[in-house]
């Protein structure tokens, strides 16, 4: 859809993984990549996704690690510190966050994910970058997997077509505002649809492979997930 995605992520904190942990369950992806190849690989193929870098936000790294320590996860100057200097040191000018709510998030209440939001597009304002935030439901996980590899298989079959509602609802509002913001398109409604059809034609699932590729990844692993190490026992839990 012609966006390019300069994306920073973390480990995780408290009971949530990390976007940095489950990119690593892909063997071979490298995360921990120099501010050059980071800039060159969202100008070769338009997307790179990292972790927190000596170069790219250095001091969050380490605050990250002691939040979890002292357990002020949920501390919110301090979430949206961390969040905004990642997205600010990464480069992108047009900023979409997924402000999660409910028993399984940091902020409890709808009250307190406002409370993140406007702190964060407050943060945006001062960097001179647009800033939304959209406020979704997590008092239960999304999709059926929990688990780095798990989840990792779950994404590719989602990015496949083989998605749940729920999952579906948060990708396609996500990526509606992602399109908005970027210019390509100002109708949501539009926008999903736009969304909707490179994941049908198989383009989005085709864009990750050579994401992964590009980073040093096994494509073999993202083609053939049963070559992915799975837990000798687990059980699904109604």
């Amino acid at each position: 859809l012609g966006v390019k995605v300069a994306k920073m992520s973390g480990r995780g904190l408290g009971a949530t993984g990390g976007t940095k942990d489950k990119l690593e369950a892909i063997p071979g992806y490298r995360t921990e990549i120099g501010i050059d190849e980071f800039i060159e690989n969202v100008k070769k193929i338009g997307i790179s996704l990292i972790g927190q870098t000596l170069n790219l936000a250095p001091a969050d790294k380490k605050l990250y690690a002691l939040r979890d320590t002292i357990s002020c996860t949920a501390n919110i100057p301090l979430i949206s510190s961390s969040i905004m200097s990642k997205k600010i040191a990464a480069g992108a000018n047009k900023i979409v966050l997924d402000v999660t709510c409910g028993s399984g998030a940091f902020m409890k209440t709808v009250g307190e994910a406002r409370e993140l939001s406007k702190t964060m597009i407050d943060i945006g304002k001062l960097a001179n970058k647009e800033t939304v935030c959209i406020i979704t439901n997590m008092d239960q996980p999304l999709g059926t997997m929990v688990g780095n590899i798990l989840e990792v298989i779950e994404a590719i079959e989602a990015l496949k077509g083989n998605m749940q509602d729920d999952v579906k609802n948060v990708v396609l509002e996500l990526g509606a505002y992602i399109l908005k913001l970027d210019g390509k398109g100002d109708n949501i409604q539009d926008n999903k649809e736009k969304i909707e059809q490179v994941i049908s034609n198989g383009d989005a699932y085709k864009k990750f492979l050579q994401l992964v590729e590009n980073q040093g990844g096994d494509i073999s692993y993202i083609e053939n997930t049963e070559k992915f190490t799975k837990a000798k026992y687990k059980m699904p839990v109604e």
